[in-house]
This record gives C-alpha cells, structure tokens and sequence, in this order.
C-alpha cells in the first residue's frame, strides 16, 4: 500500500517529510479513527446493491438503513428525510433547485456570504443577496421574504470567518411567510444540530472527520421538493444513483463521534483561536475578521496588509504549518473572496486557520511564535518595511 501510495503521488519511496502542523481542518478534517474502522469493515460487509433482493443486497439495506437512521437523530430529524449525496455541494446546488422548481416564485433570498454553490443556483433563478455586517452576520432585519420567494438559504456558520449565523430568527421570517429555508449546516453539523425550524439541511461529511465523497440533503416531510432528475433514479427520490455504502456508513459513525466528542473539543480548541487571534492582531497593519464570542470555536481569518494571501501560505508552509487563503469554495478563480467582500473588510492577504482534533497547544504555540517573523520577512522582501 505504501508503494502504491508513493507511485501514484510520484513520491520516492522511503522519503521522509518534516513533521507539520495541518491548520487547514475547514477544507477537510482527518478521518476519524471510528470512521476509518467502520469504512474498513464495511469493504467486506457493506459492497453490495442495498437495491437488490439476495441476500448480500438486504444486509447491504440493513446497512444503509442504519446509516441513515443515525445521521437522521444526529441532525434531529426523521430518517425517511435524509439522503445521501456525492458532496455538501451538490447537496446544496440540489436543495436550492428542488426547494424552488414547484413554488411559483422565483426570487432566491440568501445571504451575501453562502457557499458558491448557493450563488450559483440563485443566480439561475432570482438572486436576492441580503447584507452582513462587520462581523459577517446577515442582517436579519433585511431578510425579506415573501409571495415572490421561492426559497430562502442561510449559512449556519461561516466556512470562512467562521460567524455563527442567527438561524432560529430568520426560520421564524420564513415560517411566518410560508418560504422554505435551507441551511448550509456543513461547518456546524459535526458540532450538534442546528437551531429548528429548517426545510432543508445540507452538510458534507469530510468536515465533521467523514470520508469525502458523501454529502447530506434533509428535507422535511411536507416541504414540496422536486428533484432535477427522473425519479427512478435517485436516492427516496432526492439524491441520483447509488450511495457509496461504505463511505456512507463511516460518514455516519464520523458525525456520532464528532457530536459526542463536540463539548470537549469546543472547550479545548476555542482558547488555542482566541491565542492565534490575539497573536494575529498583535502585528501592525493585521485585521482579524470575524465575531471574536459567537464563532465556531475552531476556525480564525485574519488579513496582513500589503501582502498576498497565497504568498502567506507558501511561506507558512515551509514553516511547516498548513493553513488557506481565499474563499474555501473559490479559492481557485483568483478573484477576491466574496465573503470578505460583503464584510467590508481586506481582500487580500487573507489566512485562514482551522484546528482538527489532532491539533496540539505545541502546534499553536509554535504558529504564534513563527507568524510575526513570517509577515515581518515579506514586508521586506517587498520592500515594505
């Protein structure tokens, strides 16, 4: 296995890397060790169509059953309204369409700071972005819904600032006006449900330590939800084709795991940020972006002034710490980050950190220790000092 590994990453064989600090846990979190238990056992117990009717086939059906009865109590909602899909992405592309193709409206109320995915179904349809403020929470007031709304979408939590977003008030504006909300759950699920009052919920298992491949779509028994593809051909006729089984299943004991785990690591991870947010906005010419109490308590973005954000990274790098810059779902397109657009705040010079639970205090202390010499070297190089 690790010669196939070394081959296909075009590794020598026997190289050996520097130990490193992976600070980039919002793109992705390390499989769990229950995960990667359940997925092993799986490859042997769980390979079968859960469709078909032998016998591989019905404990292949037991499986996904299961699988699917626990994410469903894991994100407080029935099991016959959860599938299974190939990403958050796709969960939230899926959402946005279905919610609105049978209402007469066309109008797609949502945030200025959801994922792409969101932006770019709207924008097929009737985008109505609505503001946020410094800290990058929507302006509730500003929230409006109505007879030309199809669907409402809010992000339960910043995948880039990491500001919590006041779901429960803006699910009562949209219960009132009879619009269905979605909520982009992917950076809060692994940390417990998210506030009532939802149509639908999307989330992707590799942020809560789940194998990629495998998103969530929960609908509502009740909300109307047409899918984009023909109905013999998709998971309870929300999601297309076959599930990944086993991934599934790891995905599953990933989120119990996570939202177990969830009190200790909130209290362990929230004091290491609030370290690298003082230690961030310590240095001259430094924004650090978003809510400093009501976050996420793993994740921090801050903004260097005069320098690029992708330089940051490759600097830090070779430090041996891994952190992100741009916006985590566009960071390829090299335009500036959206989300910190609708902030107000710098575009560039961006870095966000994200602690796993592998993190260490070591790690955070040395990434404080490292950070000043970092950003005090570029200015010069580029002749800033």
């Amino acid at each position: 296995m690790v010669d196939a590994l070394a081959r296909l990453s075009q590794t020598p064989y026997g190289l050996r890397v520097p130990p490193r600090a992976s600070l980039d846990a919002a793109s992705g979190l390390p499989l769990h060790p229950a995960a990667r238990e359940t997925l092993l056992a799986a490859l042997d117990d769980g390979w079968a169509d859960p469709a078909r009717l032998h016998g591989s086939g019905r404990r292949a059906r037991q499986l996904l059953d299961g699988a699917r009865a626990s994410v469903a109590g894991s994100l407080g909602c029935r099991p016959d309204e959860v599938v299974f899909t190939p990403n958050g992405t796709s969960s939230l592309y899926a959402g946005v369409r279905g919610l609105a193709a049978p209402r007469p409206g066309r109008e797609v109320v949502h945030s200025a700071v959801e994922h792409s995915a969101v932006l770019h179904a709207a924008a097929e349809l009737t985008a109505v972005p609505v503001p946020v403020d410094r800290l990058g929470r929507v302006d509730v007031g500003a929230f409006a819904v109505g007879p030309g709304t199809a669907v409402a979408c809010l992000i339960s939590a910043s995948h880039e600032v990491g500001t919590v977003q006041p779901v429960g008030a803006v699910a009562d504006l949209c219960g009132a006006a009879g619009v269905p909300l979605l909520v982009d759950a992917a950076m809060t699920a692994g940390w417990g449900p998210v506030p009532a009052g939802w149509s639908a919920l999307a989330a992707s298992a590799r942020k809560w330590g789940g194998p990629a491949g495998v998103g969530v779509l929960a609908v509502r028994t009740g909300v109307r939800f047409r899918p984009g593809w023909p109905e013999d051909e998709h998971e309870l006729g929300r999601a297309p084709g076959a599930v990944a089984l086993p991934s599934v299943l790891a995905a599953a004991v990933a989120l119990e795991a996570a939202q177990a785990e969830a009190p200790a690591e909130d209290a362990r991870l929230r004091p290491l940020v609030d370290r690298i947010r003082a230690a961030a906005g310590a240095l001259p010419d430094v924004e650090v972006v978003g809510d400093p109490v009501d976050r996420l308590p793993h994740l921090v973005t801050f903004s260097c002034l005069y320098l690029d954000g992708e330089q940051l990274v490759r600097a830090l790098d070779e430090e041996g710490f891994e952190v992100s810059s741009g916006s985590s779902c566009t960071s390829s397109t090299l335009e500036p980050s959206h989300v910190l657009v609708a902030m107000g705040a710098l575009t560039h010079g961006n870095v966000r950190v994200s602690l796993a639970r592998t993190t260490t205090e070591d790690d955070v202390d040395r990434f404080c220790s490292v950070l000043p010499g970092v950003v005090s070297r570029l200015r010069e190089e580029a002749g800033l000092a």
